[in-house]
């Protein structure tokens, strides 16, 4: 065998190598990525089901967020301050599943899943009085996003989705 023909049987050994390194290393990117997402996921659930576990768990708290919901006159001043706090806390809640979701790590379904979840949350009288007063606590992509929601007429919210509780109360300084 003369020189050329080991340099060429040497190249294609290398570029063979070459081409298994790129194959090894697209899918690694590849499961890389589904994990990333899978873990953006888990922790966009875990970030709602962190605020919303107290509402289950606590009587007290989840008839204030309920009643909140829908009239925040007929709560007290503490109970009004309490409704602000988890008010907060659920909405960065979605602010940090909106971020996963605008950076590509989360999936379209289960977007949309949320997406359906915050036009409904949004839309509900003591909610949408907080974030009106308090929006400048929020990115302004996320705020962007709130404000372009086009919200249901008759939200369905953990303070309606019975369908009475709407119609024994009015909405903050409404009729």
């Amino acid at each position: 065998m003369n020189w050329e023909a080991i340099n060429a049987t040497a190249q294609i050994i290398s570029s063979l190598a070459v081409v298994g390194s790129l194959w090894y290393l697209a899918v690694q990117v590849n499961r890389s990525t589904r994990i990333a997402k899978l873990t953006a996921h888990d922790a966009a659930a875990t970030a709602l089901r962190d605020v919303t576990k107290q509402f289950s768990e606590n009587v007290e708290i989840a008839r204030i967020w309920r009643v909140g919901l829908e009239n925040l006159d007929a709560l007290s001043a503490d109970d009004r301050a309490r409704f602000y706090h988890a008010a907060f806390q659920f909405l960065k809640a979605m602010e940090t599943i909106h971020f996963h979701y605008i950076y590509g790590l989360m999936d379209e379904q289960i977007w949309r899943g949320y997406w359906n979840l915050y036009r409904h949350y949004l839309a509900s009288p003591g909610l949408e009085y907080y974030w009106r007063r308090r929006h400048e606590l929020f990115s302004e992509r996320f705020r962007t996003f709130a404000d372009a929601l086009d919200r249901p007429r008759q939200p369905l919210t953990v303070g309606n989705l019975l369908g009475d509780e709407r119609e024994r109360s009015s909405p903050v300084g409404g009729s």
